[in-house]
């Protein structure tokens, strides 16, 4: 089974998050850390995230922008400069719409840009195809390990 992990430091989103991956029924683990330096941390197998049957590495990430200890670009930025993580799908999931947090996500190495649905309906609508996409369709270098 697959895993996803969720970088996210608002109780709110998280609650709302886990409530529409409960409802879309998909076949994944979810995994979820509330701060920059524990998804580095869990990301590089260190301290707690040292087990990776517990922990396992990830299919793909979701990744806000506006975290405590290290923010989202970060972390990606570090994403990036490991080898054995550069082809991890990231997609920044935030609530920022600025033209720079886009501009610099991608030339970070983002894969894909969502600004967080304004309301339930539309993330329990999103969420699905989000996951269907990056965990099913699309064929990644961790899609054969």
């Amino acid at each position: 089974m697959k895993t996803l992990l969720l970088v996210e430091d608002s109780e709110d989103d998280i609650f709302l998050m886990k409530r529409a991956f409960d409802r879309a029924n998909f076949p994944c683990s979810v995994q979820i850390v509330d701060d920059g330096d524990k998804a580095i941390d869990y990301l590089s197998g260190s301290g707690i995230y040292a087990d990776r049957f517990t922990y396992p590495l990830p299919a793909l990430l979701l990744l806000d922008i506006k975290l405590p200890r290290r923010n989202g670009l970060e972390i990606l930025q570090w994403i990036r400069s490991q080898p054995s993580l550069k082809g991890l799908p990231v997609v920044m999931l935030t609530n920022s719409n600025e033209p720079e947090d886009i501009d610099h996500a991608y030339a970070l190495g983002a894969n894909s840009y969502l600004v967080k649905p304004i309301n339930y309906e539309q993330l329990e609508q999103t969420l699905p195809r989000l996951m269907e996409y990056w965990l099913t369709a699309n064929v990644s270098p961790y899609s054969y390990t």
